[in-house]
């Protein structure tokens, strides 16, 4: 009985733990986010232990991003971000490895409509977003880039300011792009864009770094 009763606890903890690094992981848990962390039992297997963390304070229920389904549980300070970012002014952006769980695109989120390519969740690739909606991607080897449609220039132009920070920081390697939204990156309109962040030009490409 003493071992039934130990195993049990394990059982007890390690959902617990589960919740706790899903939340600290994403900020947000839903539905959708405990799918792409492949864990088992799926949302409803975790979803009592989400709603002990909101007896204890720990975590909130509620609506918090839409087209995520009702139910949501978020870290109070997640909320506060969120809520931060809906009222500043200041472009917010965000250099992940495109495979990062903390990444929500290809899994919790659909891609937004590319501009000729092909974005996934790959390793070695990385996603730039920009106020937190994917704005470009980056194909591992740094020779394509992917940008999103429906952006605005200004949100193209800080992406790209964005990711040329990254790879002075050594988060992203050295890049050499030939190719932007499908086409050959010379001569296209992205070349200026790319030259003013801090890009030089090439008898092929476009490097930096």
């Amino acid at each position: 009985n003493i071992y039934l009763g130990n195993e049990c606890r394990s059982l007890a903890d390690r959902a617990r733990a589960q919740a706790e690094i899903l939340l600290d992981r994403h900020g947000v848990a839903t539905r959708a986010a405990v799918k792409a962390e492949g864990l088992p039992g799926g949302f409803a297997g975790v979803y009592p232990e989400l709603a002990a963390l909101e007896t204890i304070g720990a975590a909130r229920r509620g609506y918090f991003v839409e087209g995520l389904g009702g139910a949501q549980f978020a870290l109070p300070g997640a909320l506060e971000r969120l809520r931060e970012a809906r009222h500043d002014g200041e472009r917010e952006t965000l250099v992940l490895a495109a495979a990062d769980p903390a990444q929500p695109y290809g899994a919790a989120l659909p891609w937004p409509a590319p501009l000729g390519g092909r974005p996934a969740r790959a390793a070695g690739a990385h996603l730039v977003l920009v106020d937190g909606a994917a704005a470009l991607f980056v194909e591992r080897g740094g020779r394509t880039l992917t940008p999103f449609a429906d952006l605005d220039d200004d949100v193209h132009t800080a992406a790209l300011e964005a990711l040329a920070a990254a790879v002075a920081r050594g988060i992203v390697k050295r890049l050499n792009v030939e190719r932007v939204a499908g086409a050959s990156a010379l001569g296209s309109v992205w070349e200026e864009r790319l030259v003013a962040a801090g890009f030089r030009t090439g008898p092929k490409r476009l490097s930096l770094g």
